[in-house]
């Protein structure tokens, strides 16, 4: 039985984190050649392979019936949605996974989303750029009130960032960290108060079957006509039309958006407004964070556990 295979692109293109792998796996098998797997063609390249480390590659059961060899993945990234833990589960592939290792990386560019969206930064770049010069009137952060929805990894430390600009926090999750709450200040409450009274809302949860399209039309549109949305997180959890709509009509002050429900998005609507920053998933890609977790999938080969340890993280 061979070893180890890694499906993911980037992953095989990092040099540490290749020697790390072939330190540890010495007839470890890459994607050298850049492929999108996905279906038959992911069928084959892992065909054989005892364990793997996979990213965007979609992890199902029809996927699996076909692996008999597969024991272990490996998760290179903190988002689970790729993957069918109940198909896992019954077909005896254990999972090694850490969650938070790139926190910082997505509470910073939030910050920076959030102070460029507030100062009408990318407005007044695109101003001077066609020759005007037209001093526009921006927001501080420092004054505005912040709703986190998700207080996990990424949300506590989306705190810590925010506690030099004073702001007041609003939070809403399933669990309550109540210890948290109480050392830093911070009122939990109900998702609908969070949108009605916050000035920028962020988005922090995991995509599964619970939280799919969470930020419905009905939620948008509690949100106050000078708020900012941003999504880190993905895209299934909104409803991105409505969303368009309020941008569209000016109903609310701007967006910024690194995740989308189909990614590439077919739409470039968001991306031609000029109240919204658009990436290309890129929360979780800092230089520190990219290394940061592909040393957890290597290090997950050997603490796998149960998917299903794993469900709702």
């Amino acid at each position: 039985m061979k070893s180890l295979a890694i499906t993911s692109r980037s992953f095989s293109k990092h040099p540490i984190l290749r020697n790390e792998v072939l330190k540890r796996y010495p007839n470890a098998k890459f994607n050298d050649q850049g492929l999108a797997l996905k279906g038959k063609s992911l069928v084959k390249f892992l065909q054989g392979y005892e364990k793997a480390i996979t990213a965007l590659e979609k992890i199902d059961e029809e996927l699996l019936s076909e692996l008999p060899e597969l024991k272990v993945i490996g998760k290179y990234g903190v988002g689970l949605d790729m993957l069918d833990l109940s198909a896992m589960k019954k077909y005896g592939v254990k999972l090694g996974w850490k969650g938070g290792v790139n926190k910082r990386s997505v509470s910073e560019l939030v910050v920076s989303f959030a102070i460029y969206l507030l100062h009408r930064v990318v407005f007044a770049n695109a101003e001077v750029r066609n020759g005007e010069w037209y001093q526009v009137k921006g927001r501080q952060l420092s004054d505005c009130t912040v709703g986190i929805i998700g207080c996990g990894h990424i949300g506590k430390d989306l705190v810590k960032l925010l506690k030099p600009f004073n702001c007041n926090i609003l939070v809403n999750d399933i669990l309550n960290f109540k210890d948290f709450y109480q050392e830093n200040n911070i009122t939990p409450v109900r998702i609908e108060e969070l949108m009605q009274k916050s000035d920028i809302v962020t988005l922090h949860l995991p995509l599964n079957s619970s939280t799919e399209n969470i930020i419905s039309r009905d939620r948008l549109q509690m949100l106050k006509k000078d708020a900012i949305f941003i999504n880190l997180a993905r895209g299934g959890l909104l409803d991105e039309d409505a969303l368009k709509k309020l941008l569209r009509e000016n109903q609310i002050a701007g967006a910024a958006l690194d995740v989308f429900a189909i990614e590439p998005p077919s739409d470039t609507e968001f991306a031609l407004m000029d109240n919204v920053i658009v990436t290309p998933h890129i929360g979780g890609s800092s230089e520190e964070a990219i290394l940061a977790m592909g040393i957890a999938a290597i290090d997950g080969l050997d603490s796998a556990k149960d998917p299903m340890t794993f469900l709702h993280k």
